[in-house]
């Protein structure tokens, strides 16, 4: 547990949440009704379902043509594929980025409120749902996702992560989208649960690392090289060394 916090605490992302999930805490205290218990519950399952489609919709869409939008695309998602132990990797670089969606999540919510129940209980809901709730799942959806990928001693907890989010990688990067902990529901729902018959017809030694690319498409080269990464995926290096003895 304290090695996968111990990298939680370095995330920008969480760092630049925290003080608006503080805020979020003293305003509920101080303005506490039964009905910011059912905010807290409606962002945590919000989350949860927005945490499945970004993973699905867009950092597994169509790779872009546009080179500079797939360096973006391959910083994001891509080279985490590639390099599934890479710490630096578990997360996209634009540490702002929740926040800006968390923002605008709020005054979409507000705006939304507003006519029904004022703007200062609309506020309070919207924040206490988002910042409280949300990033409380957001959080935690950190910590499943950061413990699937330390190689460290696991408890049960840690053992169901990683065997469920590591199929998603090294088995069938087409399905298991959710890495939260007790979320497969949502992939049920979706039609997108882990399926044995179904990963083995769709895998690919030569481009499971690379989400279906080829390791030496041009667009996976030059992002490789536009980020300094020297290294080679663990399944390409291993082929490149097949070659050469």
């Amino acid at each position: 547990m304290i090695p996968t916090l111990r990298v939680l605490i370095h995330m920008g992302s969480l760092q630049r949440l925290f003080p608006f999930w503080l805020a979020g805490i003293v305003a509920a205290a101080t303005w506490f009704s039964p009905w910011l218990l059912l905010a807290v519950l409606y962002g945590l399952l919000l989350q949860f379902f927005v945490e499945y489609a970004m993973h699905r919709f867009l950092l597994h869409r169509e790779p872009p043509t546009d080179q500079g939008v797939f360096n973006q695309l391959y910083r994001s998602h891509i080279a985490h594929h590639e390099f599934p132990g890479d710490a630096e990797f578990f997360t996209g670089d634009d540490h702002w980025y929740p926040v800006r969606f968390g923002l605008i999540s709020f005054a979409i919510h507000t705006l939304a409120l507003w006519p029904f129940v004022g703007i200062g209980a609309a506020a309070l809901f919207s924040f206490v749902a988002l910042f409280v709730g949300s990033v409380s799942a957001f959080a935690f959806y950190e910590y499943c996702h950061t413990l699937a990928h330390l190689n460290v001693r696991k408890g049960w907890f840690g053992q169901r992560v990683t065997r469920k989010h590591l199929a998603h990688h090294f088995q069938d990067h087409e399905a298991t989208f959710h890495v939260s902990l007790g979320m497969e529901w949502i992939d049920r729902l979706f039609g997108t649960a882990h399926d044995p018959d179904t990963a083995r017809a769709r895998y690919d030694r030569d481009t499971i690392l690379s989400m279906g690319m080829d390791p030496e498409d041009l667009r996976l080269v030059t992002a490789r090289k536009a980020y300094g990464i020297r290294k080679l995926p663990r399944g390409r290096a291993q082929r490149s060394e097949q070659r050469t003895t």
